[in-house]
């Protein structure tokens, strides 16, 4: 096992700004694998002593939420803050057992090939001071998930068949997951591609806690910390209904009507691209309205007409009609 420990602690009411006494284990120092910390980042109460637990007490840590609330973005924050070395693996359908747990490859050395095993990411941060964010948890192949398994567990092992070696995980080995469903499957059909997890697999998470998107006043916060040309009155009413027409997509994705919604992100690229073209209007069109089906149109710019009290410019509510029949 290699890397260092935990040297000092921090104070999560002077570093997080909430109320609590209590202290967290740091490293003094960043490595390049530490993320970069985001200064106008809000943290959520729950979810940021969820992760500290984690981070502490070696827990094992779930968030759900829907896409775009910023999962892995809150880990990596609480991290990047703690000086703990991350890294994210999304488990899409790409990634493979043999991704996760290595292979045989074929190097050139002394002139002649030769067949060496390399390891896979997990059982490289398993031997590190690292916290692994699994994201999609939910979307893993069932090969995979029966790989995490085997590490999920606390003081959990794991062996390298092929190499005939067990690794026992760095005491600074940490272990994070985030999903949409909760490994309940595709049931209201936002999520295809999701599976349905096993309870075995579900009960082996320590803490599993959820994350929603921040409060509107909060996350015009965020967008005018991003964008602070728009600080002045107009900026800010332009900016709260920005923020204000985001959550309709919100709600317009949870009901079905969308099948895209605006994350936090989104709005924040809309206001720069507002700086950049001086048009709402138009930045909106090529931050969120462009990349939208063309039958969903028609709710987007009714969600602009009730969020600005004008008509959406450059849609043309005929030739949508059109689109439609």
């Amino acid at each position: 096992m290699t890397g260092p420990q935990p040297t000092c602690a921090i104070s999560v009411r002077e570093v997080f700004g909430i109320d609590s006494d209590l202290t967290v284990p740091a490293f003094a120092e960043p490595d390049d694998h530490v993320p970069e910390i985001d200064r106008a980042y809000r943290f959520n109460h729950q979810a940021t002593l969820a992760i500290l637990a984690g981070f502490s007490h070696n827990r094992r840590v779930v968030l759900q939420g829907m896409h775009g609330t910023g999962k892995s973005t809150h880990i990596e924050q609480v991290a990047s803050r703690l000086n703990w070395p991350c890294i994210r693996i999304n488990l899409d359908g790409h990634i493979s057992r043999l991704d996760l747990v290595g292979k045989d490859v074929i190097q050139l050395r002394d002139g002649k090939q030769i067949t060496e095993f390399q390891e896979g990411l997990l059982p490289w941060a398993l031997q590190r001071p690292m916290a692994i964010v699994f994201d999609e948890y939910d979307a893993g192949r069932p090969e995979v998930m029966f790989v995490i398994q085997r590490v999920l567990e606390r003081e959990g092992q794991f062996t390298l068949l092929d190499q005939k070696r067990v690794i026992r995980p760095h005491a600074s080995f940490r272990l994070f997951a985030t999903m949409n469903t909760l490994g309940l499957g595709n049931l209201g059909g936002l999520y295809h591609g999701t599976q349905i997890l096993n309870h075995a697999q579900l009960d082996r998470w320590n803490i599993v806690t959820s994350l929603d998107y921040l409060p509107p006043e909060e996350e015009a916060k965020i967008v005018l910390a991003r964008v602070p040309t728009m600080a002045t009155p107009q900026g800010l009413s332009t900016i709260n209904a920005m923020v204000a027409l985001a959550g309709l997509t919100r709600q317009g994705f949870a009901v079905g009507d969308l099948s895209t919604l605006m994350s936090p992100r989104t709005v924040i690229t809309w206001a720069e691209n507002t700086e950049i073209f001086k048009d709402v209007g138009l930045a909106f069109h090529l931050s969120f309205v462009n990349k939208s089906e063309l039958p969903e149109r028609e709710i987007i710019a009714e969600y602009f007409q009730r969020c600005f009290n004008s008509e959406l410019p450059g849609f043309n509510h005929h030739q949508a009609s059109n689109q439609l029949g």
